[in-house]
């Protein structure tokens, strides 16, 4: 059973208005005409406990590595945020990268990638594959994670795929938090869960998928991985919630990849909603737990 706070969410976030951009066409193209007007700021907050943050701009965006304020453990990841492709990255994302960081000793980077019209399928999968590559080149696969939470989880599975088919070795972790899979949504199961789901739905989705892939085919596994041969990656942790709608497409993925002979972490969320991982609820934080183990290995 979900936890007391958990089952508060769902009324929680329909009296907030979440599902109110994505609910319509017309929803989704408003709330892109206000960022494009006041665009969000990204930049991590002031606070970070346990933690120092620089920042770069070789990749042409800021790129940021938040490592610890003492001994480093010698791990790094990447952590590709979420935000419909749309949405700059939110306080909850950098509290739970300062959190993994001063509990586990890892390095993350974080790439604020250009997000849409400007940013792309096309042309940001493949600047976070180069991305990890450099990380694999300096410090070896065996010790480099890639992390993604919704359309980050797209960005971070799809450049693992593009990875490996240029031949680097397998990355130590892929770890993705109710991620983007199948940008098609046609999964009939979404039919059942999207009337239970308090925050995403399929019509203003849509909006923010034909700007990402530009002209991509929704079967380019550079836009739907879940399109893509997943033979030949390293395991694989999974985070879903049954009251999210890429919860079908994630219960898909995990018997994909086994079936390919990937080693799966399946951490499903009976009753949880959307990114519950990074959520102040119970569920939430054991999910964290859970990340800090896989991180220090």
């Amino acid at each position: 059973m979900p936890s007391a706070l958990s089952r508060l969410l769902p009324p929680l976030l329909r009296l907030m208005g979440r599902k109110r951009t994505f609910a319509t066409p017309e929803g989704m193209r408003e709330r892109l005409a206000e960022v494009a007007l006041r665009p969000q700021a990204y930049g991590p907050p002031a606070r970070l406990r346990g933690v120092q943050v620089g920042v770069g701009h070789e990749s042409g965006w800021p790129v940021y590595v938040v490592a610890p304020e003492g001994p480093a453990s010698g791990q790094h990841a990447l952590y590709a945020h979420g935000g419909a492709w749309a949405f700059e990255i939110s306080p909850f994302h950098w509290r739970l990268v300062a959190h993994l960081v001063r509990h586990s000793g890892v390095t993350v980077t974080v790439p604020i990638y250009p997000l849409t019209p400007v940013g792309t399928a096309g042309v940001v999968v493949p600047a976070v594959a180069d991305l990890l590559a450099g990380l694999v080149e300096q410090h070896g696969a065996d010790r480099v994670t890639v992390m993604g939470d919704s359309a980050g989880g797209q960005i971070a599975l799809s450049a693992t795929l593009l990875l490996r088919d240029r031949g680097v070795p397998a990355l130590r972790r892929t770890v993705l938090i109710s991620p983007a899979l199948d940008l098609s949504l046609a999964n009939p199961e979404i039919d059942r869960v999207e009337p239970t789901d308090p925050w995403l739905a399929r019509p203003g989705t849509r909006v923010a998928i034909d700007l990402w892939r530009d002209g991509l085919a929704l079967d380019d596994p550079l836009v739907s991985p879940l399109a893509g041969d997943l033979a030949g990656l390293g395991p694989l942790t999974v985070f879903g919630g049954s009251l999210d709608i890429t919860h079908p497409d994630v219960r898909l993925l995990v018997q994909r990849a086994r079936a390919a002979g990937v080693e799966v972490d399946d951490q499903d969320g009976p009753g949880m909603v959307h990114v519950w991982p990074l959520l102040p609820v119970p569920e939430g934080a054991a999910a964290r737990r859970h990340l800090v183990d896989l991180l220090r290995g």
